[in-house]
C-alpha cells in the first residue's frame, strides 16, 4: 500500500504512540513485539494492521510462508488483540489510518518522524 504522509501527521502519531506507551505500557510492550515479530518474518506491516483491525488481509497476506508460521503469527496476533485495553490501539489505528500502518510500525519501532515523510510503500 502506498501511503503519503506529512510531518504534521507523523508527529501526530508519534505523539498518540507516546501516549498509549505511557498510560498502557503492558499495551505497548505487546505491540512492540508484534511490529517486531513482523519485521523479523519480514511480514508487511499492513498484514499486521489489517489483522489487529479485523479488515480483509488478503492483499497483503505474505505468499510462500509455511501454514505454521502463518497459524503460529495469528495466535501472537490474537494475545495483542484479546488484551484488555485492545479498543484503545484500535482507535489509535483507526485515527491514523491514513498514516499508514507501515508507518505507524516504524514510528512503534522507534524511528523519528521526519525520517517518514513523503511516499513510501514500506512493507
Amino acid at each position: 500500500m502506498i501511503t503519503l504522509s506529512n510531518i504534521d501527521e507523523l508527529k501526530a502519531a508519534k505523539e498518540a504512540l507516546d501516549k498509549l506507551q505511557k498510560d498502557y505500557p503492558a499495551l505497548f510492550e505487546k505491540l512492540s513485539d508484534m511490529v517486531n515479530l513482523t519485521r523479523a518474518f519480514q511480514f508487511n506491516y499492513d498484514y499486521l494492521g489489517c489483522l489487529v483491525m479485523d479488515e480483509d488481509a488478503s492483499k497483503c497476506t505474505p505468499k510462500f510462508v509455511y501454514g505454521s508460521v502463518l497459524r503460529l503469527y495469528k495466535k501472537e496476533v490474537q494475545k495483542l488483540k484479546d488484551d484488555q485495553d485492545c479498543e484503545v490501539l484500535k482507535q489509535t489505528f483507526s485515527q491514523f489510518k491514513q498514516t499508514g500502518y507501515a508507518k505507524i510500525s516504524q514510528l512503534v519501532l522507534g524511528m523519528a518522524p521526519e525520517s517518514l515523510v513523503g511516499p513510501s510503500s514500506v512493507r
